[in-house]
């Protein structure tokens, strides 16, 4: 799978230990609570998916999600700060969708911040429906933020 960026072709590959500098990287570019290099190098240890997607180069954003029975559990989707709108959150949704269809999955799983209408919106459009409220999921400047939780059926 692959889409035109500018006059380069952007492409998939997988998220290895070494490219974890870059990751954490734009994930703390993106986020006030970032996951640390320690949560994705646990996440490449227990064999969950970790895809990253390149234009050229330049590294445009990446998701890590854990395969359940019959279901994938979306654990980390992100795309770069200077690369947001233009279409690369779908990109990779698409990829997380075809790569869990493979896998056998009925069902992805997701949890966001409240205060996240951004990505809300993005999974909304996508076809993603609201289901349930994680009270104090996320750690937050002075306390905890509640998590929606979301699912799509595949």
């Amino acid at each position: 799978m692959s889409a035109v960026f500018k006059t380069m072709e952007a492409g998939f590959e997988p998220m290895t230990e070494a490219n974890l500098d870059e990751v954490v990287a734009i994930e703390r570019a993106a986020y006030a609570h970032p996951w640390t290099r320690g949560n994705f190098s646990d996440s490449l240890k227990s064999g969950y998916q970790a895809q990253l997607l390149r234009g050229g180069e330049t590294l445009l954003a990446y998701f890590v999600a854990m395969k359940g029975v019959d279901e994938v559990h979306l654990l980390n989707i992100t795309v770069a700060p200077s690369f947001q709108g233009q279409g690369w959150g779908r990109v990779m949704l698409d990829a997380l969708a075809i790569w869990a269809r493979g896998q056998g999955a009925q069902w992805l799983w997701l949890e966001v911040r409240t205060s996240n209408t951004r990505a809300q919106e993005v999974y909304l459009r996508y076809g993603y429906r609201r289901v349930g409220e994680r009270k104090n999921y996320y750690p937050a400047d002075g306390g905890r933020e509640d998590a929606i939780v979301m699912s799509y059926k595949l």
